[in-house]
């Protein structure tokens, strides 16, 4: 019985239809790695309400970047959203989708970061101070029009809004866990006419 090379053995071929549902497979699975690999980096938040203006207007969205705090700390000025104190930490699920977003009856905020761990933050006389020392902040919509002071523990910071007077923040429940921050506000990328770069200044402490 004769037989044939094997190099000559005719090969059994997928068929168009088993290469095409392959196909569709890999891209499925690389599009769900790309969304998870950018979902663990930033995150995309649009912002409800007024409480950060003039810095940043209702229905605005938000780029964030999740690398701050985890990689990079946190700096004095850096806008930030985080769930609250008064409510349950995110869940995993809700975290690696890109929270917020997700539909969940407990709001995320966002604010920017005032006091560092260690200090102590003193409002008076429409003004903010740092261990003693005044913080120029031009960037809130009117001073403030209350008063006290906080002392910030390590693993806490302390966030108010840029509009001090319409907003919920540390000067009304106190003080935030850093470990409760999704990161930091990095851009604003809609509407396209309002695209600006969020950094963390002009944030001046003056002499006592």
């Amino acid at each position: 019985m004769n037989s044939l090379p094997l190099e000559n053995v005719p090969q059994k071929r997928p068929t168009k239809k088993v290469s095409f549902f392959r196909d569709v497979i890999e891209t499925l699975l690389l599009a769900l790695v790309l969304f998870i690999a950018i979902n663990l980096v930033s995150a995309r938040v649009k912002v409800e309400g007024f409480s950060m203006q003039p810095t940043l207007d209702h229905q605005q969205f938000v780029l964030v970047s999740r690398l701050t705090p985890r990689f990079i700390p946190l700096q004095r000025g850096d806008i930030v959203v985080f769930r609250p104190p008064m409510y349950p930490h995110a869940t995993w699920l809700e975290t690696l989708i890109g929270l917020p977003g997700v539909h969940s009856e407990f709001e995320d905020y966002i604010k920017r970061v005032i006091g560092l761990p260690g200090e102590t933050v003193t409002v008076r006389d429409g003004q903010v101070w740092i261990n003693g020392t005044w913080l120029n902040e031009p960037y809130v919509a009117e001073p403030p029009r209350y008063e006290g002071r906080w002392e910030v523990p390590e693993g806490y910071v302390f966030v108010l809004g840029d509009n001090r007077n319409n907003s919920s923040d540390s000067h009304s429940w106190g003080v935030l866990p850093i470990e409760n921050i999704l990161g930091k506000a990095i851009l604003v990328y809609w509407p396209f006419s309002a695209w600006k770069v969020l950094d963390s200044g002009p944030v001046v402490q003056a002499a006592p």
